[in-house]
């Protein structure tokens, strides 16, 4: 089942996807309302409502790699970061590059959305935690991520995690294709069966020490040939059995 969250009568809504139609539901997990709207034309929004989103980066060698971070042997545990709500933003949508910045960088990933509440997750029941899956754009200021302290304004200003275009229930996530676009050029060709650490391993570690809440995010990490954008730029993330989330550069 693919579930979507949209703009509907000046308030966000959710629903579920059958062909052409949204069929709205009472919130993220609840029952159908009677209501339908087509999905074309729609207004979507970012497929979640997070009280935070849980990054980890350095999650694929070559990313490590290419960003010169190998010197010290693979990662023995994921690295984490946070965003905000703040840094949601919709699929489809413009996010204007910013004037503080002279390195801005996108970083295509999977992005989990988490629907019940997880805490101290064990290894057999971790994607049961997982409402669905989607395309996340992790865009970063790559120049100010060499001085933040908690990279706060290199990964976590507003509108920094483009999301969607909607989440996918029914999916296996050990091995899919994680493609990003720019300008209809392929910059980065991954799969999730290169990740250092699986989807199973990031929510087991991430609970342990943090509750995730019905409604928040999380990013998986990045494959190799992240690079730099410029204003006028189309940005697309695709992965495979999800769909594609596109994000203009302003």
């Amino acid at each position: 089942m693919r579930l979507v969250r949209i703009q509907h009568e000046a308030a966000p809504r959710w629903g579920q996807i059958e062909g052409d139609t949204i069929h709205l539901t009472r919130g993220m997990t609840g029952e159908r309302t009677g209501e339908t709207l087509a999905l074309s034309g729609a207004a979507l929004l970012a497929p979640a409502e997070p009280t935070k989103i849980v990054c980890v980066g350095r999650n694929y060698l070559d990313h490590i790699r290419e960003l010169g971070n190998d010197t010290a042997g693979l990662p023995g545990e994921p690295g984490i970061f946070l965003k905000g709500p703040n840094a949601l933003a919709e699929p489809g949508g413009t996010v204007l590059f910013p004037d503080w910045t002279e390195n801005f960088h996108f970083e295509g990933e999977l992005a989990l959305v988490i629907g019940q509440r997880a805490s101290a997750l064990k290894p057999d029941m971790a994607l049961s935690a997982v409402l669905g899956y989607t395309c996340g754009l992790d865009l970063t200021a790559r120049d100010l991520q060499k001085t933040d302290l908690q990279w706060f304004r290199a990964k976590a200003a507003d509108r920094f995690c483009p999301l969607g275009p909607w989440l996918e229930t029914d999916l296996d996530p050990t091995d899919l294709r994680v493609r990003t676009r720019v300008n209809g050029e392929t910059r980065q060709d991954g799969r999730t069966s290169h990740m250092i650490f699986d989807v199973v391993q990031i929510l087991t570690y991430i609970t342990r020490y943090v509750t995730l809440e019905p409604g928040d995010v999380v990013l998986t990490g990045t494959p190799e040939g992240v690079g730099a954008l410029h204003r006028g730029d189309t940005v697309e993330v695709e992965v495979g059995g999800i769909g594609t989330l596109t994000t203009q550069i302003g």
